[in-house]
C-alpha cells in the first residue's frame, strides 16, 4: 500500500536563488534549504506532492480555479523569469495526479485539471534548492490563496485530508512526501508592507501565532484562527499559508521534528517525519 512518510514546509521567494549565489552555501537561506534537502533525502519518497499557490503565471484572470491539479508526464519552467533559476524539466507522476484529481472529486472536491502547463517560482524555487536533480516526480496541486476570494482553511485542511486518502488508495507500494510550498506573513505593494519596502513580512505577530500553532500540533486552534479576514491582515499574499493548512490535513496532527523561521521574515521552514 502506498503512504505519506514525510511532509516539508517552505517558503519560494523569487530572490533567493541569486541571493545563495551571491552569498554563498553558507548563508541562512542556503542553510535551511540544506537542512530539508537532508530530510527529504533521508526518505528517499517516490513521489513528491506539492501544495502551491501560483502566482497568475501558469493561470491568470480568465481561468483561475480555486482548486486544481496538474495532470500530464512532464512540466517545466520557470516560466515567470526568475533570476539566477535555470530552466528545469520537472518530471511528473501522471498516476499520482490522476489518482488524487479522482480520488478528491469523489470526495466531494470540484478539481480542475490541468495537461499543459509550465510551473513559476513557487514551485521551481524550492526544487531548486531540494532537489536540484529534479529526481523525484511531483504532483502540483494548486489552491488559489492569492486573488480574493480565497478557500477557506477548513476546505484547504480536508483537501489534504483527501490527498492522503488518494495515497494510501493506491495499490502500489509507494513512498510519496508531501510539501507545502508559501510564506505565512507577506504583504507586497499594498500598505500593509513593512514602512519604506515594496514587499515584506506585514504581521509579525500572526507569524509567532502560526509558528506557535506548528510546534504544539494545535491544528484545530490554527483553522479556527486562519479566517479569511485575519489572512488578509497577515498581508496580500498570506493566503499562502492555505498549502500548509492543506499539508497538515494530509499528515494529521503531527509536530514537527524540525521547525526554524528565517530571521527577520514572515517565511518558515519545517518537516515532519515520523519514520
Amino acid at each position: 500500500m502506498a503512504e505519506i512518510v514525510a511532509a516539508f514546509g517552505v517558503p519560494h521567494t523569487p530572490s533567493m536563488p541569486a541571493l545563495v549565489a551571491r552569498e554563498g552555501p553558507t548563508c541562512e537561506t542556503a542553510q535551511l534549504f540544506a537542512r530539508i534537502q537532508h530530510e527529504l533525502e533521508a526518505v528517499q519518497p517516490d513521489a513528491l506532492v506539492i501544495f502551491d499557490s501560483d502566482h497568475l503565471n501558469t493561470f491568470f484572470l480568465d481561468n483561475l480555479p480555486l482548486l486544481s491539479v496538474g495532470v500530464a508526464s512532464s512540466t517545466a519552467g520557470p516560466n515567470d523569469g526568475t533570476p539566477q533559476l535555470p530552466r528545469y524539466e520537472v518530471p511528473v507522476d501522471e498516476h499520482l495526479a490522476q489518482q488524487v484529481r479522482g480520488y478528491g472529486i469523489e470526495c466531494g472536491f470540484d478539481l480542475a485539471v490541468t495537461q499543459e502547463f509550465e510551473l513559476d517560482h513557487s514551485v521551481l524555487v524550492p526544487l531548486h534548492f531540494v532537489t536540484p536533480r529534479m529526481q523525484v516526480p511531483i504532483v502540483p496541486v494548486f489552491i488559489a490563496g492569492i486573488v480574493p476570494p480565497i478557500p477557506q482553511a477548513r476546505r484547504c485542511f480536508a483537501l489534504g485530508q483527501a490527498v492522503r486518502g488518494a495515497v494510501e488508495a493506491l495499490p502500489e507500494a509507494t513512498r510519496v512526501a508531501v510539501m507545502a510550498s508559501g510564506s505565512i506573513s507577506l504583504d507586497i505593494g499594498s500598505p500593509l508592507a513593512p514602512p519604506g519596502q515594496i514587499a515584506g513580512t506585514a504581521d509579525l505577530a500572526w507569524m509567532r501565532e502560526v509558528l506557535g500553532y506548528l510546534e504544539t500540533a494545535a491544528v484545530d486552534d490554527l483553522l479556527n484562527a486562519a479566517t479569511t479576514d485575519r489572512l488578509a491582515r497577515a498581508g496580500n499574499i498570506a493566503g499562502e499559508l492555505l498549502n500548509w493548512i492543506a499539508l497538515l490535513g494530509s499528515i494529521g496532527a503531527r509536530r514537527p521534528s524540525f521547525l526554524e523561521a528565517q530571521a527577520g521574515h514572515g517565511d518558515a521552514y519545517a518537516a515532519w517525519r515520523w519514520d
